[in-house]
């Protein structure tokens, strides 16, 4: 129990969609999501850590363990979906009482953030899609291993060493505390019910129609690495020329972890994306008035 309360990875709890969420809310002013992604051990703070102070200088952060990872709840029937997951940010942003927010997704956590706007466009102001999945293609073979994973430590860090373009990142310390993460008591059962083999499906079950990307009306940043052996570049090319509102930015000598591997540069251009929104909104109240 003490480890439980003091863990950093432990926020607050809220309700959403009826499963009991842990969640980290920090900051004030226009709201904007953070949806992690789905590497094994990982809850909203292990992904966003970096980038949630920095962000919530200006605006209102809101990172929740997504249904079935980290804190939250796993439901009882094990049946995880690209719908559920949409169902369950929306509840988050329903329990907080947020009519609309920006929504920044991380690789998995993209592919559920673009399936939001589609759904949802009237719940969202600006997309930033980082790593993301959201178009089919081809597995590689770096995600099968991430999404194949069974725990044991080699098996951490042979899957951190895909991560990560530089290897200062990972060491020792960081294998072992995703280790752990990872054979806390319901991890392991939950994540291998999400991407069972063919993993193949998993990537297009989180895919969405090309007809629906083009359609949305959203201002969008697209962020990749480079080197990124997990999610491959082409699949930001892809969603960059699909979605009509769109800019990208590829990170050079960086893997998958953006957020982590180029933390500062990450926010910067973020933050700038995200403030043309609110100064857009401030002119049109000012208008108004």
């Amino acid at each position: 129990m003490t480890q439980l309360v003091t863990s950093p990875e432990i926020g607050r709890e809220i309700v959403a969609a009826g499963y009991r969420t842990n969640l980290h809310d920090q900051g004030e002013g226009a709201p904007v999501l953070l949806i992690h992604g789905s590497g094994p051990g990982v809850t909203a703070w292990a992904n966003w850590r970096g980038i949630i102070p920095l962000l919530a200088q200006h605006r209102r952060v809101i990172a929740p363990d997504m249904l079935g990872f980290g804190y939250s709840e796993r439901p009882a029937d094990a049946q995880y979906s690209q719908q559920r997951w949409v169902e369950h940010a929306i509840g988050v942003l329903d329990a907080l009482g947020i009519a609309q927010a920006d929504i920044v997704g991380n690789s998995f956590g993209g592919g559920l953030a673009l399936a939001l706007a589609i759904r949802h466009p009237e719940r969202v102001r600006r997309l930033v899609l980082m790593g993301s999945v959201g178009v089919s293609f081809p597995i590689t073979a770096g995600l099968d291993t991430a999404w194949g994973y069974t725990p044991s430590l080699a098996n951490m860090r042979e899957l951190l060493d895909l991560f990560a373009y530089d290897r200062n990142l990972v060491n020792d310390e960081l294998a072992e505390l995703r280790y752990q993460a990872s054979i806390r008591p319901g991890f392991q059962e939950s994540f291998a019910a999400m991407f069972p083999a063919p993993r193949q499906k998993g990537v297009d079950d989180l895919a969405s129609d090309e007809a629906d990307i083009r359609a949305l009306p959203h201002e969008a940043l697209v962020i990749h690495g480079r080197e990124d052996r997990i999610i491959p570049l082409e699949a930001s090319l892809t969603l960059a020329q699909w979605l009509p509102r769109s800019q990208l930015h590829v990170f050079g000598q960086c893997g998958h972890w953006t957020q982590i591997e180029h933390a500062g540069r990450f926010a910067r251009l973020v933050e700038d994306f995200l403030a043309e929104a609110d100064a857009a909104a401030a002119a049109q109240q000012h208008n108004r008035a």
